[in-house]
């Protein structure tokens, strides 16, 4: 069972995607909690969602939600929310 869901929106973000994913990675792992973390790509129009799925391809603690366009960070945070297992929600702006 997952205990938190870290929301994480993502726009344009391909600089420091990899280092974002290191601090919580390293952050969430000394809870001893079962988590993951779910990216929200809102539309980039970089390498944001390369990156996100190369994440993904070493880590299944890492979920890629992927939007075709802009849609707004509300949305980002709402969509991540939605589909987040955890029984804890983390928002990281």
């Amino acid at each position: 069972m997952i205990k938190y869901s870290i929301i994480v929106p993502l726009y344009n973000e391909e600089l420091v995607i990899e280092e974002t994913y290191k601090r919580l990675t390293a952050v969430m792992e000394q809870t001893k909690e079962a988590y993951e973390l779910v990216f929200v790509n809102d539309g980039s129009r970089d390498g944001t969602e390369k990156l996100a799925k190369q994440i993904i391809a070493q880590d299944s603690r890492v979920c890629l939600i992927n939007f075709s366009r802009n849609f707004g960070h509300q949305t980002a945070i709402s969509a991540g929310m939605d589909n987040a297992r955890g029984q804890a929600v983390v928002v990281i702006d």
